[in-house]
């Protein structure tokens, strides 16, 4: 298909890909792409605030944030993280964070400006409680209020100093009774620790100096029954170790980034899953989901350029959203890979291909803080993405695609 062809697809088109062990090599259950490519049709950068409509998928969204004005930096101003909750548990607010100088909160459906907030440490929204983000900074975890600019100690470590929520990849269970907080104990040993918030309950130690490599992060899973910690080697090797919530080791992943990339939900069957993008074999490059308890992977999107895999979408689950990067020209001319460059789509994690295609991204690879970052809201009626609108080093904002729950949750049709 040429360039100038230009696919026009329908905002609720549900598309499934059959993937075929292809000749990258597959895990099982994952058969060839028989879509196409969509070419990317030219499209001026938005207005801030300004209703567009996606010209390839119909589906309508709006810039939300104005890089280089008053408190957001001129190279960039978006949201954390693909696995970082964007939205409070209610969508009233919406947390941008990077290039804000501390939490710029805009109002979860108009996008209008709220208020600022400087705080020095990592906060993640409280996924029950719309009023209330999860913090840990220094010695203590404690819930913070925004809107009123409190907080509340829940835990003052003795003994421990330089807590970390994760860092930075750390989220809470689902209910958001527990985390894990990585901290330095008295003996200057580097450790994890999982604790409960609504019993006041510390966990023993996993002592991470003990471990293969070096920590990247630790979280607790959805569930909270599991934690999951990311080590990578002398040799670079990204391996993952999961033990129970007491620290008890139950899985070590030693292969190479599979997955990575990615983030926790829980499955139909109320395992707990990694969905995120393998960088080893027999999937390299594919999308998997990785149970977490027996480490089994099932494979759900052939090769391709997938980069961040979300699932926020923490009251629709079963569904991942996925940021693709890439080019027209590469991805055309490999029939076998997942056919999406710099494109967000929302996969079923059921093993299917289901995709919803959401937003072409125009986003050109430049660095980390131009990675498009996909995160859906938690009814995954919204989807914030990041892009510098085809100008690699040009500014980078957030944009909102809105999307229609009925049909997104639907079957293929």
């Amino acid at each position: 298909m040429g360039k100038s062809a230009g696919v026009i697809i329908s905002s609720l088109l549900l598309l499934t890909l059959v993937l075929a062990r292809a000749e990258h090599g597959a895990s099982a259950r994952a058969p060839a792409s028989i879509s196409a490519v969509v070419s990317t049709a030219q499209m001026r950068r938005p207005n801030y605030l300004e209703p567009v409509i996606d010209p390839a998928f119909g589906t309508p969204f709006l810039r939300v944030t104005d890089p280089g004005t008053i408190r957001c930096r001129n190279s960039y101003c978006t949201h954390r993280y693909s696995s970082s909750q964007a939205w409070n548990a209610d969508q009233s607010l919406l947390a941008i964070v990077n290039g804000c100088n501390g939490f710029c909160f805009l109002d979860g459906h108009t996008y209008e400006p709220l208020f600022r907030r400087s705080v020095p440490n990592e906060c993640e929204w409280h996924p029950q409680v719309a009023s209330s983000m999860i913090c840990v900074a220094g010695n203590e975890i404690y819930n913070w209020a925004p809107h009123g600019d409190t907080k509340t100690a829940l835990y003052v470590a003795a003994g421990y100093v330089n807590l970390q929520f994760g860092p930075y990849k750390g989220n809470p269970s689902a209910d958001g009774s527990k985390i894990v907080v990585r901290a330095t104990s008295k003996a200057g040993t580097l450790v994890a620790f999982a604790y409960d918030i609504s019993r006041r309950i510390k966990y023993p130690d996993i002592d991470l100096s003990a471990l293969p490599g070096k920590n990247g992060y630790c979280s607790i899973s959805p569930s909270g029954r599991y934690i999951f910690c990311a080590q990578t080697t002398e040799s670079g090797n990204e391996e993952a170790h999961v033990f129970t919530i007491e620290g008890g080791p139950i899985q070590y992943w030693t292969e190479h980034h599979r997955p990575g990339h990615g983030d926790m939900t829980i499955d139909a069957d109320g395992s707990d899953v990694y969905v995120g993008i393998s960088k080893a074999e027999p999937d390299k490059f594919h999308v998997i989901k990785r149970r977490l308890n027996d480490g089994s992977v099932v494979d759900l999107a052939p090769y391709g350029n997938a980069q961040h895999v979300s699932t926020r979408n923490t009251s629709l689950p079963g569904w991942a959203f996925v940021s693709y990067a890439g080019t027209y020209e590469e991805t055309a001319a490999h029939p076998s890979w997942a056919p999406f460059y710099q494109e967000v789509v929302a996969l079923r994690i059921d093993g299917s291909g289901t995709i919803r295609r959401i937003a072409q991204t125009r986003n050109q690879k430049h660095d980390y803080w131009s990675e498009t970052h996909a995160s859906p809201s938690p009814d995954a009626t919204q989807v914030i993405w990041s892009s510098n609108w085809g100008k690699a080093g040009g500014p980078v904002a957030d944009y909102v695609t809105r999307l229609s729950r009925p049909n997104f949750a639907g079957q293929p049709q």
